[in-house]
């Protein structure tokens, strides 16, 4: 199945200079979201998935029904959207190719995961990759975590990296290879 030729480009959004690539057609068609979703699972090999909000929730979270590796799904969400125990919330500043953000992602929520010799194995999921900042930013975060759970402390690797789409041209994949292998369903 031709996944490529569903996606939608729309010049100058959400600024000039910007070709907004559309991955909500995918959702449109249930045998297209299917096979897409088929695909990722295919890809993904840790039992913990990191999902930045939103679309990567939308693509992450049918893996745990449809793929035997996935366990548990770390929403990354935008700043007041996550309620939290003092200590539990970390925040992630990322650099994006449309300026600065911050994100969050909850301690506990990687706790309630799959830990295997010691370490939280995790996968980033996320629609698009173009310069990279986003991933990398909750990638060296989560990295740098320490979890403890049931007296025990865990270390935190990032396993690899999965997009919907990559944007070749704008070397993200070469920043984030640093980290862990990427792959992508769509190279554009």
């Amino acid at each position: 199945m031709d996944i490529k030729s569903v996606l939608k480009f729309y010049k100058g959004f959400p600024k000039e200079g910007i070709n907004f690539i559309d991955i909500i057609p995918y959702l449109q068609d249930k045998d297209v979201y299917r096979e897409l979703i088929g695909r990722i699972a295919e890809c993904t090999t840790a039992p913990n998935i990191a999902a930045p909000e939103a679309r990567g929730f939308l693509f992450a979270a049918p893996l745990l029904i449809t793929s035997p590796t996935v366990h548990n799904i770390i929403p990354v969400r935008k700043s007041g959207k996550l309620p939290f125990a003092e200590g539990d919330l970390h925040e992630v500043k990322i650099v994006k190719e449309y300026g600065f953000d911050k994100l969050y992602y909850r301690e506990s929520d990687i706790a309630a995961g799959v830990a295997t010799d010691d370490v939280f194995e995790i996968t980033v999921i996320d629609d698009v990759l173009a310069t990279g900042g986003t991933a990398e930013g909750v990638a060296e975060s989560l990295s740098k975590l320490k979890i403890c759970r049931d007296g025990k402390q865990y270390s935190v690797r990032i396993k690899e990296f999965i997009f919907i789409v990559e944007l070749e041209e704008l070397g993200g994949a070469a920043r984030l290879e640093k980290i862990a292998p990427v792959k992508s369903i769509v190279k554009l």
